[in-house]
């Protein structure tokens, strides 16, 4: 079984679908997954039927790829005959072409050879693995029940069968630190993944990790140091040609700053803060030497509000390095590609 991806020019959306599995034997430190979803029901099917038809409505591109994404808990940590009730019911919308993908998210220790069979059979396109960490050291501190081999085993198990793998990656886990983390990253690299997830570990209400916060055995990354390690992770997956399809949190009603959301690096834009912030790395090593010249900055379409930074940031501060500073943009280039011009 091979699927063959192509995005290009393609608008990418994904139909999200919770199903927490609330009878999940693991009590992960930093896992509360009724606030984590922001769902405490779990849906019925004729609940997803209309999940996906309100979602099929709202999109506006017609050029586009549609996934059907079961998150929110361990999907294959349910019982098969539930897993397969979930996976019919989106099977008359795949077969139509509404939507072109299914994919789901789970824990490593739960993919065997009868569950691939089954997602197989129901065409899955992506399988996600929350591998958090392949430091053995943090799994263990962070109570998540598997050991990096495991996920190792359950990685190649997925890419032998043809489906899409992603793993998925958190920072500031207990025992974290950034060599860690890099570790982790190109671990995910090698496995082969074309998709990654990076979230910052933060403390959340009702945790075993809320309560070693409370009792200082437990510290979180602060804001800028979650930014700054994401900053220096980030390139290892793009020089591996693994997309980071989220970085960061998603704004949920289950997590409420102050409420839910105990501490730690949770911000609304944490993803545009680490792009401004590569994006102020590379500009600032280039315009070094040029303080008494008028500089134009030329940006490829799409990364400008990144290289001006969060609130025009970057704007202050590269300033400080030049004379005068203008920004423009060019379709010519790509990626974070920049041509400086000293304006005579």
């Amino acid at each position: 079984m091979n699927f063959v991806f192509n995005f290009i020019m393609l608008k990418h959306y994904s139909i999200p679908v919770f199903i927490p599995e609330l009878a999940c034997p693991f009590r992960c430190v930093f896992c509360n997954q009724r606030k984590i979803s922001g769902h405490i029901t779990i849906p019925d099917t004729e609940k997803v039927i209309k999940i996906v038809k309100t979602h099929l409505v709202s999109f506006k591109k017609t050029d586009r790829w549609v996934d059907v994404a079961f998150f929110g808990g361990n999907f294959t940590g349910i019982p098969l005959f539930e897993q397969e009730a979930y996976l019919n019911v989106v099977q008359p919308f795949l077969a139509s072409g509404e939507i072109q993908g299914i994919r789901l998210s789970t824990r490593p220790d739960y993919i065997n050879e009868e569950v691939l069979d089954l997602l197989e059979k129901y065409h899955v396109s992506t399988i996600e693995l929350g591998a958090q960490s392949f430091d053995d050291k943090v799994l263990k501190k962070s109570h998540r029940g598997h050991t990096a081999s495991q996920t190792e085993k359950a990685a190649k198990a997925i890419l032998e069968r043809g489906f899409q793998l992603g793993l998925q990656m958190m920072i500031g886990l207990p025992g974290d630190s950034l060599e860690s983390s890099l570790f982790t990253a190109r671990c995910i690299v090698d496995l082969g993944a074309t998709s990654t997830r990076i979230y910052p570990t933060v403390v959340i209400k009702e945790t075993a990790l809320h309560q070693w916060y409370l009792k200082g055995e437990y510290f979180t990354l602060s804001l800028e140091e979650a930014v700054r390690w994401t900053t220096k992770i980030i390139p290892v997956f793009e020089a591996g040609n693994v997309q980071v399809i989220r970085t960061g949190l998603h704004p949920s009603e289950g997590l409420v700053p102050g409420k839910d959301l105990i501490a730690g690096p949770y911000h609304p834009q944490f993803r545009e803060l680490v792009l401004s912030e590569i994006w102020l790395n590379n500009l600032l090593n280039a315009i070094v030497g040029l303080k008494d010249s008028d500089i134009e900055l030329i940006i490829p379409k799409g990364q400008l509000n990144y290289a001006i930074g969060h609130k025009g940031l970057n704007r202050q501060k590269l300033q400080d390095y030049c004379k005068t500073l203008k920004f423009t943009e060019s379709a010519a280039l790509k990626g974070r590609e920049f041509e400086i011009q000293v304006i005579a």
